[in-house]
């Protein structure tokens, strides 16, 4: 039988025993009952964007990960483009709403917040996990009081109909899903007609030829991590929820205290490596936003999260290790994309003698995602340096802070 606690704890942030305790009774009961043996690596990742969007954002991805546009499935209020790297790495779903008038709890989810609102369908949705009995992992976590869409639910959703969808969780606002697939099996999504639209394709190509042009075609790998943050006082149960519905350990915390926050990880207990199955960090300020005019301390995540609410705040992409053209990979990287009018939010961070490099793009216009790149170096098998994600923290905070008063501008117009 597995056992999802028998990995090294990593970190420096003190938890509750509250939390202590159910980590410890969660993950024994996953083992025995054969959750853990059953549910395996992320498969894909749902992202929602606007009307109008999907088509740049494919060509913005195309351009800055190793992503291929594989297909396009039409519903009737939706298209749903397929992005696939390869079978060891997570699909990309990237979702456009056609009617901007459509409503729904997606969108709901977006429009009580002031930032989130300017975009109302553009939003991380969440991951699907692939498993091996689809009907007993959902009974199992039924019993758990996970509630799912039903059947009917998820046509008019439309989502795969193959996938069994979660509702959102009231700590993160993600949905999990589950697939059934055998590991050599291709993935196949259930949901309307499958078609290959020249726009799409043709956005994609010319990104991909200019991402050849500017050499960086082989040097940007799959995702490393996928990067949630949420409200201060759930940061315990969003990590217990999450390895609840999943087969990920809780690797550890890490205390940011320059920027009042905790940086808190969990890995899969399948596989080692993060481009099978990305890494899921969650980030929470230490104190609640309330407090501020006490303590007078950095407030970035819990801002970011009253501005968008809770979500996912970047995708990690993975950099080869090695030098081109006299570069680092990462330093190539940044600088050739930058070319193109792509900013960045800081200067790369880290350094060869830390063991890795990292940096933020700016939000993306079409899905508000920020896009990381990680380049460790030699054998280095840490996951961050503190200095590195404090430096990332306050980069990200002064953007979202731009952007709250450019909303705001708007607002009063």
């Amino acid at each position: 039988m597995l056992n999802s606690l028998s990995f090294a704890r990593n970190g420096d942030k003190l938890n509750s025993d509250f939390f202590e305790e159910y980590l410890v009774r969660l993950l024994e009961e996953r083992d025995s009952v054969g959750l853990t043996s059953m549910i395996h690596e992320i498969d894909a990742i749902m992202i929602t964007v606007d009307p109008g969007h999907s088509v740049r954002y494919i060509a913005e991805l195309a351009l800055m990960s190793p992503y291929h546009y594989l297909v396009t499935l039409e519903s009737e209020n939706h298209w749903t483009h397929i992005l696939r790297i390869d079978m060891n790495s997570p699909d990309l779903l990237i979702r456009e709403v056609k009617d901007p008038n459509i409503r729904g709890i997606f969108r709901s989810l977006n429009e009580i917040y002031p930032i989130g609102s300017n975009k109302p369908n553009s939003r991380y949705m969440g991951e699907i996990l692939r498993v091996n009995d689809l009907h007993s992992v959902v009974q199992l976590q039924q019993e758990r009081d996970f509630r799912f869409f039903n059947q009917d639910q998820v046509r008019k959703l439309e989502f795969p109909g193959n996938v069994a969808i979660s509702k959102p969780s009231p700590y993160t606002h993600n949905i999990v899903g589950y697939m059934e697939r055998p590991e050599e099996q291709l993935r196949v999504y259930s949901l309307g007609v499958s078609n290959i639209l020249s726009e799409v394709q043709d956005a994609y190509c010319a990104a991909k030829e200019l991402q050849k042009k500017l050499q960086i075609n082989d040097l940007i790998l799959p995702i490393d991590h996928l990067a949630t943050r949420i409200y201060s006082q759930n940061r315990e149960v969003a990590i217990l929820e999450w390895l609840t519905l999943s087969s990920y350990y809780y690797w550890g915390s890490y205390d940011i205290k320059e920027q009042n926050s905790s940086t808190n990880v969990t890995k899969n207990v399948h596989y080692s490596n993060e481009l099978k199955s990305p890494a899921k960090v969650f980030t929470a300020n230490n104190t609640p936003y309330f407090v501020n005019h006490l303590v007078k301390l950095p407030s970035p995540t819990e801002n970011f999260v009253r501005n968008y609410g809770p979500r996912l705040h970047h995708i990690a992409m993975a950099v080869r290790d090695g030098e081109t053209n006299g570069m680092e990979n990462i330093g190539m990287i940044v600088s050739q994309i930058a070319s193109q009018g792509k900013d960045f939010l800081l200067d790369v961070i880290g350094s060869k003698e830390e063991g890795l490099k990292q940096i933020f793009s700016s939000a993306s216009e079409h899905s508000s995602l920020i896009i990381e790149y990680v380049q460790r170096f030699g054998d280095f098998d840490g996951f961050f340096a503190k200095d590195n994600v404090a430096d990332l923290t306050h980069a990200a905070g002064i953007e979202e802070e731009l952007n709250k008063l450019t909303s705001e501008a708007k607002q009063a117009q």
